[in-house]
Parts: structure tokens; C-alpha cells; sequence
């Protein structure tokens, strides 16, 4: 029986855990602390995260890293991503050649501005680089816990290593699609969150489905514009991480972005809002690294600029999303330094 090791008890980590498990697998949780461990061995999972939930024969919990991922075939690292780097720098020493590294964490690492993927290659040897994968897609873990159909996508370089982990993550109902768009995948994961904000404050303004299909559309534009900037292909963009991850995050009261975001124009503050949640708001920082990106490219960002003074510079939200509802229109692949539109251009030119 293969066994698999999750970094991470969010409840991301422990549904990713459960779900195998469930499949059948042998799944170690790992948990930072002895009195997490001991905690979750003893009442199981939070009940005010995880109601109703039980762990199953197949799934342990431990706080020895050596111990989780000893006979592992793969390790998920399932984190907040502003602490990936000191969680793989724990791990690093047990982590052998053939073993799959998997990272589901959906954002961007302030100060570096870099991708989880780069962040454990930076932190691993380089003989493991090979085995990197990346998990993304439209994955809200209460309809996962309940069993619904969901789809996911998990890329790697090596279209023999995306396989190898589809393998071993697909289950009856939860289908996992290949890619080799490392790059593509990632950032589709983390920028959806920018945009989910945004959508979230235009919810929490009652301004509707059309503003919010407009604001959702422009979304996936300016994603696509910095990921194609950064060396993705547009099309992964209109997948599962892209188009698919930010209609869910966009439209669900589950997502943690989205609330923030409505929160945010019922005169609520940030820090207050963020310390009354279960879990991280990835969208948050993911702003300010993308934020930090974009004035490095000299690209223009609209959305995500306004976001971030909303979120780091204390503009009004109402103003914010009025003006990007109501910003003048222009060509819809066209912005400052994008290269989507000579994109559309060339493809114009090929079919004429």
C-alpha cells in the first residue's frame, strides 16, 4: 500500500488526507507540535472547521517529520504559503529521490514574490527537483468532505511525473487532469485570489450578476496577461486553475476570499477580519507580491492595484470597484505592456 505524507493540518491538508485515505492509501499527517498531534489523535478533526468528521483507520498523525515520511511515495505540502519555506527547510533532510513533491499551496511569497514550486527547489537538493508537481483547481473542501464530483489538475515539467501523481490523487470523485504549465497552473491557483477579493466587495455592494460577470472576466484577462508576462501559456489559464478555480472562489460564500472581500465593505478592518477566520485568506498577501511584480514588469495590473490599496493603503471599496466597474473601455486583450493583445494579433494575422 503506497503511503503518502501531508505537511500540514489546514483544512485543505486534513481533506487532501481524508480523501486518500478514504481510497485507501496510508496517510501520515504530520503536525507541527506534540500537542497538536496528541490533540488531533485524541478528539480528532476541529469541529468547528471539519463538523461531523472522523479520521479513518488509514490516516495517522504524528509530529515527527522523520516519522511521516519514512516509505513515503509521495509528500503533499498543503501550508499557508508565507510559511512553505521554513515547513519544506524542516522536511528537506528526509525527503529521497523517488518520492513525489506535491505542493497544493495557493499563493505567492512576499519579499521573493516566487512561486511554491521555486520556493522548495530553492530548499531541496537538486537531484529531487524533477519530482515537483503542483496541485491546483476549483476545490472547495466542504463539497470534497461531502463526496461531490470535483476535477483538479496537477502539473509537472515531466508529463511522466503529472501522471505518476494523477495516479495516485484521482478517486472515484475527483478527477485529476495532467499539465506540463508549471508556471501556468500556479499562478492560476494564486491569482484567482486577487480577483475573488474584488468580486467578493462587488457582492457586498449588491451591484449584481452582470458587474459581477464584468469584474470576474476582466479578472481572468489580467491573470492571464501577467502569467503569459511570466512564461505560462493563456490557454491553462482558461482551465481548471484559471477560469475553473476562479468561478468557484469567485461565486461561493465558502471562500475565504470572497468573504474577506465582503466583509471589507461593511466598514469592517482588514486585521480584524483576518483575526476573526479559521483559516488564511491567501489573497491578501498574494496582492502585495503581485503588486511588487507588477511594478517590477512596468505591467499594468488595474484590478489588482486597486485591490491593494484597499487591502494596504486603506481605500474606500465602494470608490475602488466603482471606478473599475465604470473604468473607459478599450480594446479587451489590450493593457500597458501585455502581450496578450500582439498575441491576438498574430492569431488574426495566421487565419486571414
Amino acid at each position: 500500500m503506497p503511503k503518502i505524507a501531508i505537511i500540514g493540518t489546514t483544512t485543505w491538508g486534513t481533506t487532501l488526507g481524508l480523501v486518500l485515505a478514504n481510497k485507501g492509501l496510508s496517510v501520515s499527517l504530520w503536525a507541527r507540535t506534540e500537542e497538536e498531534a496528541s490533540r488531533l489523535i485524541e478528539k480528532g478533526p476541529d469541529s468547528h472547521r471539519l463538523p461531523g468528521i472522523t479520521f479513518p483507520p488509514h490516516l495517522s498523525i504524528t509530529s515527527s517529520p522523520r516519522k511521516a515520511l519514512s516509505r513515503a511515495s509521495a509528500v503533499l505540502l498543503v501550508v499557508p504559503s508565507q510559511t512553505m519555506r521554513q515547513n519544506i527547510r524542516v522536511i528537506s533532510k528526509y525527503l529521497k529521490e523517488p518520492m513525489l513533491i506535491i505542493s497544493a499551496s495557493k499563493g505567492l511569497e512576499i519579499g521573493s514574490n516566487k512561486r511554491m514550486s521555486q520556493v522548495i527547489a530553492e530548499e531541496i537538493a537538486p537531484a529531487l527537483h524533477s519530482n515537483i508537481c503542483v496541485l491546483s483547481g476549483p476545490n472547495l473542501f466542504r463539497e470534497i468532505l461531502k463526496e461531490l464530483p470535483a476535477s483538479a489538475v496537477v502539473a509537472a515539467r515531466n508529463n511522466a511525473i503529472a501522471k505518476k501523481a494523477q495516479q495516485l490523487l484521482m478517486t472515484d470523485n475527483f478527477s485529476i487532469y495532467t499539465n506540463c504549465d508549471v508556471i501556468g497552473v500556479e499562478l492560476g491557483g494564486a491569482l484567482k485570489n486577487i480577483i475573488a477579493l474584488g468580486a467578493g466587495m462587488v457582492d457586498g455592494l449588491d451591484y449584481g450578476d452582470n458587474s459581477k460577470a464584468a469584474f470576474i472576466t476582466r479578472g481572468l484577462t489580467e491573470m492571464a496577461a501577467l502569467s503569459v508576462a511570466m512564461g505560462a501559456s493563456p490557454l491553462t489559464l482558461s482551465g481548471l486553475s484559471g477560469l475553473g478555480d476562479l468561478i468557484a472562489t469567485c461565486a461561493s460564500p465558502l471562500s475565504r476570499n470572497h468573504h474577506v472581500g465582503v466583509e471589507l465593505t461593511r466598514g469592517r478592518k482588514l486585521h480584524e477580519i483576518t483575526a476573526s477566520m479559521t483559516g488564511v485568506a491567501e489573497g491578501v498577501s498574494t496582492t502585495a507580491a503581485v503588486w511588487a511584480i507588477a511594478q517590477e514588469l512596468k505591467l499594468g495590473m488595474p484590478i489588482t492595484e486597486k485591490i491593494y490599496q484597499v487591502l494596504y493603503n486603506g481605500a474606500d471599496p465602494r470608490q475602488t470597484i466603482t471606478e473599475l466597474l465604470g473604468a473607459k473601455g478599450k480594446h479587451e486583450l489590450s493593457g500597458r505592456r501585455w502581450k496578450l493583445f500582439s498575441l491576438f494579433r498574430r492569431h488574426r494575422r495566421n487565419n486571414s
